[in-house]
């Protein structure tokens, strides 16, 4: 066992008064922008969607740009963690969020329970899910909103 302290608190003190203060997600986003989205990015997104493996399915779906009708698509793919990426993303349509109340996983009911951008009449079915897991992230969710 070592006794040898790497850090006096006086060091420890003086790296902390010279760390720079913390940013405010505006000005991070104004000292470090996002990239223009493009057409061929868009494109490339469009590609990516029709990738035969999953996982590069699951990332367009989680993409913030990814286009109206990709997550259309993608809400009735065959794989469980592609639908799940869909029902998580916030930027997903409403009407595209709505179509997953019903799928066949739990895990893409669960996740869908937990995303704040699904419409009422969404939540309302999912409150009445066969799942009681469903059932509890809805009820987890409620509680955690009126707080």
């Amino acid at each position: 066992m070592s006794c040898i302290r790497f850090n006096t608190p006086a060091q420890l003190a003086q790296m902390r008064a010279m760390a720079p203060a913390m940013l405010t997600a505006e000005q991070a986003a104004v000292l470090h922008p996002s990239p223009v989205m493009t057409q061929s990015k868009i494109a490339r997104l469009r590609l990516l969607a029709t990738d035969p493996n999953p996982k590069i399915r699951e990332r367009v779906a989680l993409d913030n740009h990814t286009p109206a009708d990709v997550f259309e698509a993608l809400a009735r793919d065959s794989d469980d963690g592609v639908r799940a990426c869909v029902a998580r993303n916030e930027n997903t349509p409403c009407d595209v969020l709505r179509s997953l109340v019903t799928d066949p996983s739990e895990t893409v009911r669960g996740f869908l329970a937990v995303n704040f951008f699904v419409p009422e009449d969404a939540m309302a079915q999912l409150a009445t899910d066969r799942s009681r897991t469903v059932r509890e992230l809805v009820r987890w969710k409620t509680e955690l909103a009126s707080a």
